[in-house]
């Protein structure tokens, strides 16, 4: 039987890269997914693989940052399929540039994408999962609800060029570990996930200069070749990991397994940081 059968999961910035493995995944176990992407097309295509996989999902295209944007994927997950159970807070990028010459505009921008919106987010589903705690609690049911929040490995050891987003990725640690204390009454298990090298479009090793429009913003992609070998010579493992190994990270705690772990940080880096 699919563990996940009956439950609704909201995945951000999961029409492609780690998102998009973490949908597919959930979907695979039975969930019902929300899924969301910046952009229509890649959206639309996750939600046609989950369906041709007979599975249910929908998506709610937008950005995380915009004010507006939690109570609409809150309200449209809530609408199409009547239920929060599972939140996966994925959606990010990266903006790098050395302390000394990253502008206020770069570091704010890392700050709203991986910490306000996750807690935006949060917020917005907070009422409906205190309803449904609160009627299940009086039927006598113990139903378990989880929240995943994606770090990084440089928001536990820091990283060149990543003032702003390392921040960032540590203030997702301790926004988990400040939810997991006040949502535990509620039986929700808030776990957050730090990922080491993980192959995207956004890590992929390349020498030739690419980068990506988000918000507006310009932003480069890829990792020169030279640097992401060096990396991957420091994993124990001896390679990157790809998107699915990161997706079965994240899967570990959304399942009935994790019922008794909440407040923790799970690393999948291949051993590179222990």
């Amino acid at each position: 039987m699919s563990k996940l059968a009956g439950k609704t999961a909201y995945v951000t910035g999961s029409g492609r890269g780690i998102g998009r493995a973490v949908a597919l995944k959930l979907a695979a176990e039975g969930a019902q997914v929300v899924v969301n992407d910046l952009e229509a097309e890649p959206a639309q295509e996750a939600v046609a693989a989950i369906k041709a996989a007979g599975g249910k999902a929908i998506a709610v295209v937008g950005s995380v940052t915009d004010p507006e944007f939690a109570e609409q994927f809150i309200a449209a997950g809530l609408d199409a399929f009547g239920g929060i159970d599972i939140i996966v807070n994925n959606a990010g990028y990266t903006w790098d540039a050395m302390a000394h010459k990253m502008s206020d505009e770069q570091f704010d921008a890392m700050l709203d994408v991986h910490l306000k919106a996750p807690f935006r987010i949060l917020r917005a589903a907070a009422g409906p999962i205190r309803e449904l705690a609160a009627k299940e609690a009086a039927e006598g049911r113990e139903v378990f609800r989880k929240v995943v929040n994606i770090s990084s490995v440089s928001g536990t050891k820091g990283n060149i060029g990543q003032a702003n987003y390392s921040a960032a990725k540590a203030g997702v640690i301790g926004l988990t570990k400040t939810m997991a204390r006040e949502w535990g009454r509620h039986k929700v298990n808030v776990n957050s996930v730090a990922f080491g090298y993980i192959e995207t479009r956004m890590t992929e090793a390349s020498d030739e200069k690419k980068t990506m429009t988000v918000d507006g913003k310009t932003v480069a992609m890829g990792i020169p070749t030279k640097v992401a070998e060096g990396v991957k010579s420091s994993i124990p493992l001896g390679r990157a990991g790809s998107a699915d190994e990161a997706a079965n990270g994240v899967y570990l705690l959304c399942s009935p397994e994790s019922d008794y772990i909440t407040g923790q940080l799970l690393v999948v880096d291949g051993g590179m940081t222990m």
